[in-house]
């Protein structure tokens, strides 16, 4: 019998071992195929670029996303549908995150490389920390102007020896600067807003298809039928961007978020490494000592922004405490809705 008993924690030791190697790998492998995606839309976007207009590609690629996120969540999972002041929600949010952010994004790559656009990209949560100061009256640190500014200065710098070329126009520079703003307000709105409990999944999917709906107009008043082959370059270019982009990485970057949203964060420093290996690869994009600055500028103006959120937010914890007294951190889950929308 003692036998038995002595073996018996160990067998429940072994099994929470193999429980936690289990998630940690879990853990491991959505947020590293979350940054490879993500990091290939830049690269995608400039390969379709060879074959149709931006606003073509963007709708296209919109309304193939909206299909199947909406057909997932409202056929397959049986959420329920928007209703009331929610869809008037569902429409600020698509037309500032999709129709403008992802929009003027297209068209600003047709004057940009992938490894540039890339890097503004990943920019994008220290500009919406400092949107957030006007919008969320959060407080505005040293620490993350600092950011700010270092994050710019990376861009500009991977930039630098571009000027002047075909390959990044400052107008370029200027458009991903303006759809990186537009991001971040719609982040800002999402976050501000209450959703009674509809999904993420329902949300991403109505906002992708009136963001879609909106850049509809634009898209046809500019078509130009010259301009436009659909061909099999456009069509993979469109579906990778539909499908593994708008569709896989965005809910890998919400389960991520779900089980921790500090350390989510951290999976974006590598977007930028990534994003220059897919441009040299398949754009033979120049990697040179002005990209390797830039990447560590910018790179850093994250950690500086990460650390600044988790300050932040540890200050506010330690002042619900009661003064005086001690007392034991508070687990909390993971936020439903988080700030850090992609």
């Amino acid at each position: 019998m003692s036998t038995v008993t002595e073996t018996e924690p160990a067998t429940e030791s072994a099994a929470t071992t193999i429980s936690l190697e289990y998630k940690n790998w879990q853990w491991f492998v959505a947020g590293f195929f979350f940054a490879l995606l993500w990091a290939s839309a830049s690269t995608a976007t400039k390969i379709g670029l060879t074959a149709a207009q931006p606003l073509v590609i963007a709708v296209v690629r919109f309304g193939t996303a909206a299909l199947v996120l909406l057909f997932v969540t409202h056929l397959v999972k049986k959420s329920r549908l928007p209703a009331g002041a929610e869809w008037k929600q569902l429409a600020i949010y698509g037309f500032l995150n999709i129709t403008i952010y992802l929009g003027v994004y297209a068209i600003a790559m047709q004057t940009v490389t992938a490894g540039i656009g890339t890097l503004a990209v990943a920019s994008n949560p220290v500009f919406m920390s400092f949107l957030s100061v006007f919008f969320l009256r959060k407080k505005l640190t040293k620490r993350l102007v600092f950011s700010i500014a270092v994050c710019t200065i990376g861009v500009l710098c991977a930039a630098w020896p571009l000027f002047g070329t075909a390959a990044v126009e400052p107008k370029g520079l200027l458009l991903l600067f303006a759809s990186m703003l537009s991001y971040s307000a719609g982040a800002i709105y999402f976050s501000a807003k209450k959703w009674n409990g509809l999904s993420l999944l329902t949300i991403n999917g109505w906002q992708t298809f009136f963001g879609g709906i909106f850049l509809l107009p634009f898209a046809l008043f500019f078509y130009q039928h010259s301009a436009n082959h659909f061909n099999v370059v456009y069509w993979l270019s469109v579906e990778w961007l539909a499908i593994l982009v708008s569709v896989f990485a965005v809910q890998l970057w919400l389960w991520l978020l779900q089980r921790n949203a500090v350390r989510a964060g951290l999976w974006l420093f590598l977007c930028p490494l990534f994003g220059f290996a897919f441009a040299a690869w398949l754009m033979n994009d120049a990697i040179t000592l002005y990209t390797v600055a830039g990447v560590l500028l910018v790179t850093s103006g994250l950690l500086l922004s990460r650390l600044t959120e988790k300050k932040t937010k540890q200050s506010s914890i330690n002042k619900t405490n009661f003064p005086g007294k001690k007392s034991k951190a508070l687990k909390t889950k993971a936020p439903s809705k988080s700030i850090y929308q992609l």
